[in-house]
């Protein structure tokens, strides 16, 4: 009896411990951060940086606006979105719901296999076969986009659209279906009013996630949106070329001198991206469970 008292300590503890580790890990990325950020806005104001219309790190007079690399990044990911998610979620309906067995057995190691191809080749596929098509279809004087970029990114955000979508409608309990059958609803009132709404805490997760991948991304954006700091013309600025915030880290990083006001700018934009990608957490939190509550 003691021993097992003992283990099962050890085990709480051990457990505690690296639940812990985490929270300390997680502050201690967030003092690096913010603490090289901070040190931008002794020579630059937080206005000038949040409302600035340019990017010229460099120049003589140099400018470190966000507005660019932050239009850059809202119009992919909002582009990405409206691709990714009525086709991810049909998808998981359809492997669900609608298709033989064999057939949905047959879809779901492919999706996962799409989910494990790396970024860097979704990169080179969007550059060779989608920028072409891009620019020809649409006669641009270039195909590296903002559209480009939300193509490729909605395919890179389908998988992880598709798989949790599709497990959380798998997982509605098949009473629900066969009470809604037994009181004279078709198959597809089924699907659409009775298993979707009750799937829906997890299908949000799934889109929130899916958005996740989204702003995150950074070699395929590198790669096929043209890195342009410039603010986006409206409508039409899904047709011009972008930089997103996360590619102007990844390509400025390596060559800024370390302690220089750029290095701290680059910071102060990782700060914000990892910002909205807390609130993006927060929000998908509190739907989950809004529509669970709901549900219940």
């Amino acid at each position: 009896m003691f021993n097992r008292n003992y283990k099962e300590k050890t085990i709480e503890s051990v457990l505690f411990s690296v639940s812990a580790l985490t929270v300390v890990i997680l502050f201690l990325i967030c003092l690096f951060l913010f603490r090289d950020s901070l040190l931008l806005f002794k020579d630059t104001s937080l206005l000038d940086f949040l409302t600035g219309k340019f990017w010229y790190p460099t120049s003589v007079n140099r400018q470190f606006g966000l507005l660019p690399l932050f239009f850059g990044s809202l119009i992919v990911t909002a582009g990405a979105i409206i691709f990714a998610v009525p086709l991810g979620i049909a998808s998981a309906i359809y492997i669900s719901e609608i298709a033989p067995p064999k057939v949905a057995d047959a879809l779901k190691p492919f999706i996962e296999i799409l989910a494990g191809i790396p970024s860097v080749v979704f990169g080179f596929f969007g550059l060779v076969i989608v920028v072409p098509f891009v620019k020809d279809f649409f006669n641009l004087p270039t195909g590296q986009t903002a559209l480009t970029g939300s193509i490729m990114l909605g395919i890179m955000a389908l998988p992880t659209i598709i798989t949790i979508s599709e497990d959380a409608i798998s997982s509605v309990p098949s009473t629900i279906k066969q009470g809604s059958l037994a009181l004279g609803a078709t198959r597809w009132q089924t699907i659409y009013r009775v298993i979707v709404p009750a799937a829906l805490s997890g299908i949000s997760a799934a889109v929130m996630l899916g958005i996740g991948r989204a702003i995150g991304e950074t070699m395929t954006l590198m790669m096929v949106t043209g890195n342009t700091a410039v603010i986006p013309s409206f409508p039409g600025g899904i047709f011009d070329p972008v930089r997103t915030m996360t590619a102007t880290i990844a390509l400025e990083m390596g060559e800024v001198p370390q302690g220089s006001a750029h290095f701290h700018a680059l910071f102060a934009v990782g700060s914000v991206l990892f910002i909205i990608t807390f609130l993006v957490n927060l929000i998908a939190d509190s739907i989950k469970k809004r529509y669970r509550f709901k549900v219940d």
